[in-house]
């Protein structure tokens, strides 16, 4: 009997962590709250400009994006300090947010953008809050921020003392 509850002990915590892992894993897999592991992975700029790179080139290797984003973290030109273990970490990020899927031809890994999820909080949370007034507004600051690209002369046949 001693046994028996000692076994139901030793296979009770074998499956708790198994579960904790199969719950991760499938976490990954599904991207867990996929709103919230979408936010997450957009909140850093390398996962962002690793973004921006699959959508200028759609189907890249890890060594094309480790290349990109070690130039590109930061909005710097020159590469930075980042290693092809760290874009990997990044990727995986946006692996399991869903934000890019990946293929194997032959040796190769390829990445692939996935608009999907953006699209969907795009809808969710973004596309409410773009009523015609908003956009027009929008447009109206990037007009009134934008430098100016004309100009504008104008003579005034006048006196001094009328001007």
């Amino acid at each position: 009997m001693g046994k028996g509850s000692q076994g139901a002990k030793s296979s009770k915590g074998a499956r708790s962590s198994k579960g904790a892992k199969g719950s991760k894993g499938a976490t990954r897999s599904k991207g867990g709250n996929g709103t919230e592991a979408v936010f997450r992975a957009l909140a850093d700029s390398t996962r962002r400009s690793l973004l921006d790179q699959l959508f200028k080139e759609d189907g890249q290797t890890l060594s094309s994006l480790a290349e990109v984003a070690a130039g590109h973290a930061l909005g710097h030109t020159q590469r930075l300090p980042m290693t092809r273990f760290g874009v990997m970490k990044h990727l995986r990020i946006l692996e399991d947010a869903g934000l890019i899927v990946t293929r194997r031809l032959g040796r190769q890994k390829l990445h692939f953008l996935n608009p999907v999820p953006i699209r969907l909080i795009h809808d969710r949370w973004i596309d409410k809050y773009t009523e015609p007034w908003a956009a027009t507004l929008t447009g109206l600051k990037k007009n009134l921020e934008a430098t100016m690209e004309r100009v504008f002369e104008i003579y005034i046949k006048t006196t001094p003392e009328r001007l």
